[in-house]
């Protein structure tokens, strides 16, 4: 019935095209086995069979998808369909002719085999061929429009698997904005073979030889469109990307084809450079965490948070409310999210997480479901100097979101940490780890408390580097590549863990999804698989080739030294503590010791002190207590005399 309520005057002109056809291919058969003096006396009794007979096709018709189908994306399934459905009918005709009309009105066979066997061809054939030739049509004329506005003629990069569904989108007008006509793979097997009609003209290696070919027939190539495969593929992208931009292409990426957006032309970046094959996620296990969900993100004007709501929103939730404490992200974020093809209820304050009256307000009036804390103090140098501001924020902030969420009943609370919480030698670290030791202590309290009831999960998920974030590396090095040099590296063996924002906020959602079964209840420290880590010097060369220029000629790189709070490389586990796989790609558990939340507290009272009187010595003292790897992490600095690098707790004045 709710097939039959959504059904459009459209789809009762398909029908009566099936029921069109259904009739001509049974009069034709009958027309060309029984022409002459036979049809005429088989005909009085062939239109009293006709009309129920044409209503069971059409009835056949919409129970395989015929009548509910658009024509401009008929494809193989909708073949197999109309040979079903043909298949069908022609049984019918079959047990008609054998059981009801030969033995007791004509005598003999009223149709016979070879009629039936006509009537399955002109079937088939009939159903086909209006469906095919409207598509057609729709496919000559994207070409023809693409012609006429002189879309860029393109080569496509990828394999064929990926250039086909790329083409697919052109020829539904889905992907506009270029003309394919050529494809270059990496595979093999690829090579000289046709994609729905454009060529596999080889792979990135022959790119110029291409372009010039296409340029001495008079259709100079303007574009490079770069598949998702095209990065995970080739192993000399760069070199094919410098090449492409001396050859004057503009290029261009397409977002992925695999998570339920509309693929859109991007501008390639470094980023997208960096990649390595991303995991594969689940995103029926997302939408089944998020849709219909109440769900609140703090901090959802930054990178991580205004993606977290971005997904949020697309996944089904049914209100969100986004809470940030600096007004122009949040008016930035908000008409973002209102641009969204969504029914959620979209809702933005304007509040501090280190206001606890506030935020226990607002979670009390919103009654979130599920929380997602991505409000933070995040950059490593700032916080060294101003240290009771992270304690401020990402200590106390943090505990009050995690009270707060489950004083509002909410199902779980996320909280986004950072791979350098693994044994800490900054103030961001300590910070996020001390935040992720309450979440802790506070999950498996709740959780012995609640035995009889679904719990308030409090978990903490770590990643690394952020692609293109705010105060990432990435858009520093542009800025100074754009300004002529030098690009600064604080260190020629500094190595980072990198991934992209879309990535990781899929993960942390996994992630969430994850901790509200019953599987691991005991799990409330999550890692994301970032794969190998990046040489920072490295990357600035890779960005300083990807520009054209070349690095000691056209641009310097300056090594600065380390900044306080700085170490070589970041780990994403400590030594003591133990890892878990929960069966999750590109998720792992970390379960380290945490101290009772009695405990806690009273560290949190001598901080709350030691804020109060700017006593250093004394913050100092209760985080080595609660961190005890922050004090070896320490000593072991210290002894290499490196000191003036790690935490500065001493009086700068």
């Amino acid at each position: 019935m709710n097939r039959l309520s959504h059904l459009t005057s459209r789809n009762l002109l398909i029908a009566i095209h099936d029921a069109v056809a259904t009739t001509l291919a049974v009069l034709l058969s009958f027309y060309l086995r029984f022409s002459g003096n036979s049809l005429d006396d088989r005909l009085p009794l062939l239109l009293m069979i006709l009309p129920p007979f044409i209503a069971l096709s059409v009835a056949f018709c919409f129970i395989f998808n015929l009548t509910t189908t658009k024509w401009r994306f008929v494809s193989l399934p909708d073949v197999f369909n109309i040979v079903q459905v043909a298949t069908i009918l022609s049984v019918l005709l079959l047990a008609l002719d054998y059981i009801f009309v030969a033995p007791n009105v004509q005598g003999s066979f009223f149709f016979g085999k070879v009629t039936i066997v006509l009537y399955w061809c002109l079937e088939i054939f009939f159903l086909s061929a209006l469906r095919f030739t409207y598509r057609y049509f729709r496919y000559t004329r994207t070409r023809n429009k693409a012609q006429a506005t002189e879309a860029a003629p393109a080569l496509l990069v990828g394999l064929a698997a990926d250039a086909e569904i790329v083409l697919r989108g052109f020829e539904s007008g889905a992907i506009k904005g270029f003309w394919p006509v050529g494809i270059l793979s990496s595979s093999p097997a690829d090579r000289g073979q046709m994609i729905r009609g454009t060529p596999v003209l080889g792979d990135l290696n022959d790119l110029e030889d291409v372009v010039n070919d296409f340029a001495r027939h008079q259709r100079p190539i303007k574009r490079l469109v770069m598949t998702p495969s095209a990065f995970t593929s080739a192993g000399h992208l760069d070199s094919g990307l410098i090449q492409a931009s001396r050859l004057g292409l503009t290029i261009s990426r397409l977002s992925s084809l695999e998570s339920g957006e509309t693929p859109r032309l991007k501008p390639v970046a470094v980023e997208d450079l960096l990649l390595r094959p991303s995991h594969k996620i689940d995103y029926a296990r997302l939408d089944a965490l998020i849709r219909n969900k109440a769900v609140i993100v703090t901090g959802g004007g930054g990178s991580i948070g205004s993606e977290i709501c971005d997904r949020v929103v697309t996944f089904g939730a049914a209100r969100l409310l986004v809470i940030e404490n600096y007004e122009p992200s949040l008016y930035a974020v908000m008409e973002r999210l209102m641009t969204c093809a969504s029914e959620a209820v979209i809702e933005g304050r304007v509040a501090d997480i280190r206001d606890r009256s506030r935020i226990q307000q607002l979670m009390q009036e919103f009654k979130p479901d599920i929380v997602f804390h991505a409000a933070a103090l995040k950059h490593v140098p700032l916080l060294e100097r101003d240290w009771s501001e992270a304690v401020k924020t990402n200590i106390f902030g943090s505990i009050n979101v995690a009270d707060s969420a489950i004083a509002a009943g909410a199902e779980a609370m996320v909280m986004i940490s950072t791979d350098k919480a693994v044994a800490p030698v900054s103030m961001l670290g300590l910070t996020k780890r001390f935040a992720e030791i309450y979440c802790q202590a506070l999950d498996s309290k709740h959780r012995i408390q609640s035995c009889s009831k679904v719990p308030t999960r409090l978990i903490s998920v770590r990643f690394g580097n952020v692609l293109a974030s705010n105060g990432s590396v990435i858009p520093k090095f542009k800025a100074q590549i754009e300004a002529g040099g030098p690009v600064t590296v604080t260190h020629p063996d500094m190595i980072r863990y990198f991934m992209t924002i879309r990535e990781a906020c899929d993960l942390v959602i996994t992630a969430a999804a994850h901790a509200r079964t019953p599987v691991r209840p005991d799990v409330s420290v999550y890692v994301l698989d970032m794969g190998q880590p990046v040489k920072i010097v490295e990357l600035a060369r890779r960005m300083i080739q990807l520009s054209g220029l070349q690095v000691n000629r056209d641009i310097d790189i300056v090594f600065t030294g380390m900044r306080p709070g700085e170490r070589l490389n970041e780990t994403l586990f400590s030594s003591q503590e133990r890892t878990i796989e929960i069966g999750i790609a590109g998720i792992m558990a970390a379960k380290p010791n945490q101290p009772p939340v009695e405990v806690i507290r009273k560290w949190m009272q001598v901080l709350d002190t030691a804020i109060a009187n700017d006593d250093r010595a004394a913050s100092k003292s209760v985080l080595i207590d609660a961190v005890p790897e922050f004090g070896d992490q320490l000593r072991t600095i210290s002894a290499a005399g490196q000191i003036e690098t790690s935490l500065s707790y001493q009086t700068q004045r």
